[in-house]
């Protein structure tokens, strides 16, 4: 069951930057910054209320977060909802006929799991399930 919206992903060029720019127009610093070598990202989040605001910078050309900023520019990179079992959802919404990424949870960031469908299947849009480790 979808619980909420996590958070909002932004991905950024230069994470210096887009900290600097972010923590101005939110008047607070971020609360959590991470490296995800699996995900070839690194990530700073910002609490908003019962969501955040994350940044997402890649750290390596090749990863998928690269090839998006290449093509799309900085920007919107997905929305996360909140969920108490990732697993449980994707296969919820892959029997609903939604194309996944990851047909099982992977590390997020925080010790979490995570999981994406593809933005084929969501009007353009890329959706993330969110498992806490809280």
């Amino acid at each position: 069951m979808i619980k909420g919206i996590d958070h909002v992903a932004i991905v950024v060029k230069d994470l210096e930057e887009g900290i600097k720019l972010f923590s101005k127009l939110l008047g607070k610093e971020p609360y959590h910054r991470e490296v995800i070598e699996a995900q070839k990202v690194e990530v700073a989040s910002f609490k908003l209320g019962e969501s955040d605001i994350e940044l997402i910078m890649p750290i390596d050309k090749e990863s998928g977060v690269a090839k998006f900023l290449e093509k799309k520019g900085e920007g919107i990179h997905h929305i996360c909802f909140r969920t108490d079992n990732v697993g449980e959802e994707l296969k919820r919404v892959e029997s609903l006929g939604f194309t996944l990424i990851d047909k099982e949870p992977r590390k997020g960031a925080g010790n979490s799991k995570v999981g994406f469908i593809h933005p084929k299947s969501t009007k353009g849009t890329l959706i993330e399930f969110k498992e806490r480790n809280e």
